[in-house]
């Protein structure tokens, strides 16, 4: 990506990054008292430390440590110093608990409420979305949003409460001294400008390579057996460390940034200081300004730049954080394309109703503007019909199913079943009935029983027993060291193709739904495998409208119908004998596949 199209593709209207910002501060609403408590304690932490320079200047005006009682007066004000340190110490205790309790708590919230979200988004969401992207925005984009709360608003409260403190301490003492320093206001405002956009593109870029960085590593772990079947570790690594360069080159522009802001403020700072030690001074030689208000004032200049430099190290937490807000809140405005109904108007159906009807009536489809899938397709299904779809590749059979399980609305035309259109039921309700096995089932990390179950407790053990066994995985299951409370690691790897392919089976007979859909379900199989699965699919298939996509031919040759797509409509149709009697499109692939399996 160019850097024109990485800076567009973080820039955000204002209007936005108001709602935006509104948004991630609505998370801190719940925890209004925590933060008031929050102020209390770093005011009077504050006040602690900013009155140890005043007593100083006391004892020394007033030249309490001289004189008969020069001892006393030592101890008393130690003991005042000490006092004054350790209230400093516990109000700055509590406060850093309390905030960082409060962080982690907004945080902890973000990510469930993002998650949520992504979770509900339809399947065209996640073809703009990059995994590598949305797991960059789930871990690394609320965490800066969490450093927000405890690092960036602790130091605009703590410091601008100094700030404010300090100002107020040198004004008692000597208002024309505090006059000259605060000459200094306008320089600060006019260097903060100077960098402020400067820094904010800095951030940006940074970010938008950790992201893409982010993303080819996760891409390139989940195919690491495709990476390595085709011997391309070294292609592969030359291009992680190019991107990585980049990442590099752009986090290093960051970093020089940020320190040229930074070390301009402590210049500034150590100017100052050498300011007021000489108007001081003068003013002191000419006993126009007492010692001890001279030795005050030179500390809490100091103590005036430290908050303002403590404030411009958070800007590239700060900016950071408004990269990441405004990250996060274009997730949380995409609306999933696939709506639920209003409720009023929704259509409500009981497992024990559905017949499994389905009928396709003149559908068009279409994943981008003006490149039809489907076109005016027409099919309609009888209930408890085995239907075995073929095609070759790009003839629309994936979208069929796809659109039945309403991963994707159609364009025009209606998926219906037993006569109510799909988009009238809610999803929750829709995806009771259709059940789905891919052509790569999905394992949690966990144990083979909440695999089956998913992790739904009110299914009991011996449900989940009773469809092993019924799809032939208990035999299987029981060969593993802990049967079925053996934990898979991510995928189920340990577990053949075959093996999860019947604990997916397995999931079927648990959850009961009506009409099922297997997308090349034994794609990737051996024959003895597959032959366990087809005994597997007769078990999960009786009872139910069976729709199956299949890659080998042989899966279906038994079904009831078979339907022969090609470019995005029904070629032809009929059982295995009817069609190969027609010598059409289904009979040239049979002859095609006896060729490649001879």
């Amino acid at each position: 990506m160019s850097s024109s199209n990485l800076q567009s593709a973080y820039d955000v209207s204002p209007k936005d990054r108001k709602l935006a910002f509104k948004s991630m501060l609505s998370y801190a609403k719940p925890h209004r008292r925590t933060f008031m408590l929050v102020f209390f304690c770093t005011f009077f932490a504050i006040a602690a430390d900013l009155l140890q320079p005043y007593l100083v200047k006391i004892a020394i005006d007033d030249k309490m440590l001289t004189g008969a009682h020069g001892i006393e007066n030592v101890i008393k004000i130690g003991l005042c110093y000490l006092l004054l340190a350790a209230l400093s110490f516990v109000f700055s205790y509590i406060q850093a608990n309390l905030l960082q309790k409060v962080g982690q708590s907004i945080v902890g919230q973000l990510r469930k409420d993002l998650f949520k979200h992504i979770a509900r988004q339809s399947m065209s969401f996640f073809d703009r979305n990059s995994i590598g992207s949305l797991v960059t925005n789930e871990s690394s984009d609320t965490e800066t949003i969490n450093q927000f709360f405890t690092q960036v608003l602790l130091s605009l409260v703590r410091d601008g409460l100094s700030i404010i403190l300090v100002v107020c301490f040198m004004f008692s003492l000597d208002a024309k001294l505090a006059m000259y320093c605060l000459l200094l206001f306008p320089v600060i405002f006019l260097i903060a400008i100077a960098f402020r956009k400067l820094l904010r593109s800095a951030y940006q870029r940074a970010r938008g390579e950790l992201s893409k960085l982010i993303g080819f590593l996760a891409e390139n772990l989940a195919g690491m057996s495709l990476i390595q079947s085709f011997h391309q570790e070294e292609e592969q690594t030359k291009r992680f460390t190019d991107q990585n360069k980049r990442f590099l080159k752009e986090n290093l522009r960051e970093v020089r940034t940020s320190i040229l802001f930074n070390r301009s403020f402590d210049i500034l700072g150590n100017l100052s200081v050498a300011f007021v030690v000489w108007i001081g001074g003068m003013a002191v030689l000419d006993k126009a300004l007492e010692f001890g208000v001279l030795y005050a004032f030179i500390n809490y200049i100091r103590q005036f730049f430290q908050p303002i430099n403590q404030i411009t190290q958070q800007w590239n937490t700060l900016q950071s954080t408004l990269v990441s807000m405004d990250r996060l809140w274009r997730i949380f405005r995409s609306e999933p394309d696939v709506q639920d109904p209003e409720p009023e108007e929704a259509v409500h159906k009981s497992i024990d109703e559905i017949k499994g009807k389905v009928d396709f009536n003149r559908i068009r489809f279409a994943y981008l503007d003006n490149e039809d899938v489907l076109h005016d397709l027409d099919l309609h299904i009888r209930p408890g019909e085995f239907i075995g779809i073929v095609g070759t590749t790009g003839a629309g059979k994936s979208s069929l199913v796809n659109l039945l399980a309403r991963f994707y609305d159609v364009k025009r035309g209606s998926v219906t079943i037993d006569g109510v259109d799909i988009r009238e039921m809610p999803q929750e309700t829709l995806h009771r009935i259709v059940g789905l096995v891919q052509q790569e089932p999905f394992l949690y990390s966990g144990t083979i029983m909440d695999n089956v179950r998913l992790f739904q407790e009110h299914i009991s053990a011996e449900q989940v027993i009773w469809a092993c066994k019924s799809v032939g995985a208990h035999h299987m299951i029981k060969r593993l060291k802990h049967d079925y409370d053996t934990r898979l690691s991510e995928r189920g790897s340990g577990l053949s193709a075959g093996e999860r392919q019947l604990i997916s089976f397995a999931r079927i007979l648990v959850f009961e739904p009506k009409i099922l859909i297997l997308d090349e379900a034994t794609a990737h199989l051996d024959s003895h495998t597959e032959r366990l699965i087809q005994r597997a699919l007769q078990v999960v298939a009786e009872g139910r409208t069976t729709l199956v996509i299949a890659h080998r031919l042989s899966t279906i040759q038994e079904a009831d119908r078979i339907i022969v797509m090609q470019a995005g409509k029904v070629a032809e149709q009929g059982n295995h004998g009817e069609l190969l009697e027609q010598g059409g499109i289904y009979a040239d692939l049979i002859q095609h596949s006896r060729q490649v399996s001879v």
